[in-house]
């Protein structure tokens, strides 16, 4: 396959990444967001062994191209990260000593107009992260009832406004159909005018594409099945990029990391029967301001890390 001239975004929180997983040789990790390369060649670097999963075939190409110097060391393949349980089978690997979850849209595919990504290029309205995946954004706006994408623009794109821009949407589409990027920002536009920086589609857009990939729910699933294949002393680190990420790594590994859980009707608290972590991150690790200069995707950026204990207390 032929890559394109758009470039991947930098490693976002590479050094920190590096320092709190500490990749080593004898060690095996997985990169279950690939994109670039960027983080697996760090790892590579330091002696590690990689599988680096990733939806995009081109993001394999390009990373695959990237890192052939590595050989054996590396392998690349086709796969969400919610299915890396299924991949580490396969490949003979029982259990593994890091892993890294670096979560959104890569800045390649942002630049790319025939992705359907952003409202700042006319493209096709498509969305997938994965173009097997039979469903994109045009289908969502095409087909869905006015009730169901206000849900999508409220729980996924926090849209103030989002009643209002699923009943224009479902308006405009019994005339014209929405096929592009820039028919249906201009359609938002149309009923949130512009203020500020900030374009009145941002909301929507992330919310469809979060629906479009079932990003939050690949997520859950994601974190629970790396949970499982993390040897004991083994680390697991998140980047996340807005709230609604946050959060659900933010519960899934608070929930995982409190030995006791107590309610009002014990007599005393008890041992939790999900405790399987210690926290490596007290509070999240966020971009320097060095480093916010140099790359502003980082500024939105949260890190937060885990280690799987040598015992799981019953």
């Amino acid at each position: 396959m032929k890559t394109r001239s758009y470039e991947y975004h930098e490693s976002v929180l590479l050094a920190e990444i590096v320092e709190r997983l500490a990749p080593a040789p004898g060690k095996v990790m997985v990169d279950g967001t690939l994109g670039g390369g960027g983080h697996t060649a760090a790892f590579l670097a330091e002696g590690a062994r990689v599988i680096g999963l990733d939806q995009d075939p081109e993001a394999l190409t390009f990373a695959g191209q990237r890192l052939t110097e590595f050989g054996d060391r590396f392998t690349a393949v086709h796969s969400s990260f919610t299915k890396v349980g299924e991949v580490l089978d396969g490949l003979g690997i029982a259990n593994i000593d890091g892993a890294l979850l670096d979560l959104g849209v890569s800045s390649r595919q942002l630049d790319a107009p025939e992705r359907g990504f952003s409202f700042m290029r006319e493209g096709p309205l498509d969305m997938r992260m994965d173009p097997t995946n039979l469903i994109s954004a045009a289908d969502l706006v095409n087909t869905m009832a006015g009730e169901q994408l206000e849900k999508i623009f409220r729980n996924y794109g926090e849209e103030p406004s989002a009643r209002k821009i699923a009943a224009r949407l479902v308006r405009d589409r019994l005339v014209t159909p929405f096929r592009t990027t820039l028919q249906l920002a201009q359609a938002v536009e149309s009923v949130v005018p512009r203020h500020g920086r900030t374009h009145p589609a941002t909301r929507v857009f992330q919310a469809l594409r979060i629906a479009v990939n079932r990003e939050l729910e690949a997520l859950t699933n994601g974190l629970e099945q790396f949970s499982q294949r993390l040897a004991p002393g083994g680390r697991l680190a998140v980047i996340t990029f807005h709230s609604l990420e946050d959060r659900i790594v933010k519960v899934f590994f608070k929930e995982r990391t409190t030995a006791f859980i107590d309610r009002p009707e014990w007599p005393e608290a008890r041992p939790n029967p999900l405790h399987i972590f210690k926290a490596i991150t007290g509070k999240p690790v966020v971009a320097s301001d060095a480093e916010q200069r140099a790359n502003p995707r980082s500024r939105s950026a949260k890190l937060r890390v885990v280690e799987r204990l040598p015992y799981v207390q019953r």
